[in-house]
């Protein structure tokens, strides 16, 4: 059960604006990379980009969304023309693979770069830029476990004052497999749809908010497989 929040369709441009976005917000503009990072964070364009909104994963150029950013947080800055190059810079790469990973792990912002960074994506530059993309995405994986290591079941139960037997009494769902998914010796992503619903009903959230996000297993579709090039 993968869930994407916009079609693939959409990806390589989602990934080129926020490319040119980070080049232009750190290399033209002279932001810090964790700065800009901030006000992308707390700033409307972040779920919209995320959600996949077309306006912003496909209407505007980098550029262009910068500028948003920054009005939206009330960032005082110094304005430049439009300034997108063909060489790719090691900061141009960080915001094309971070829209890679958001897409393909489900994440919000926020959720990725809280515990990383932008600089330090901006720092693996030199090791990853050259190798398939799923290589990074599985580096960010081990980074977000590392993290997060609770499963999303077993918050959303504890913010609910649940125990595991008393989500298997209301949901219908055996203990055994609350258990498993919570010890991630079981998939809750490969788990029957019935399954997830019985326990997001008990849980108050959406079914999708019960997935682990961007675990390898999930699998990539094969147009995401090259490297940047």
């Amino acid at each position: 059960m993968v869930i994407r929040a916009y079609s693939e369709e959409y990806l390589s441009s989602a990934q080129n604006i926020l490319g040119h976005a980070v080049d232009f917000a750190v290399v033209t503009l002279g932001l810090e990379p964790d700065v800009f990072a901030g006000s992308f964070m707390v700033s409307g364009v972040s779920r919209q980009f995320a959600a996949g909104n077309p306006r912003y994963v496909a209407g505007m150029n980098g550029c262009e969304l910068v500028r948003q950013i920054l009005a939206e947080t009330c960032m005082s800055f110094t304005d430049s023309e439009d300034a997108m190059f063909q060489d790719r810079s090691p900061e141009y790469w960080a915001g094309w693979a971070l829209a890679y990973y958001q897409w393909q792990s489900g994440r919000p912002f926020m959720e990725i770069l809280t515990p990383v960074p932008l600089s330090r994506i901006i720092g693996m530059y030199p090791v990853f830029h050259e190798m398939d993309i799923r290589q990074f995405a599985d580096h960010m994986d081990e980074l977000m476990r590392e993290a997060y290591p609770m499963t999303r079941l077993r918050m959303h139960r504890k913010n609910n004052g649940l125990s595991q037997s008393g989500l298997a009494a209301s949901s219908g769902v055996a203990l055994r497999q609350i258990q498993l998914f919570e010890q991630r010796q079981r998939d809750i992503n490969r788990a029957a749809a019935v399954t997830v619903m019985q326990l997001s009903r008990v849980l108050h959230c959406r079914m999708e908010d019960l997935l682990e996000p961007g675990f390898p297993e999930h699998g990539l579709p094969v147009a995401d497989r090259g490297s940047l090039t």
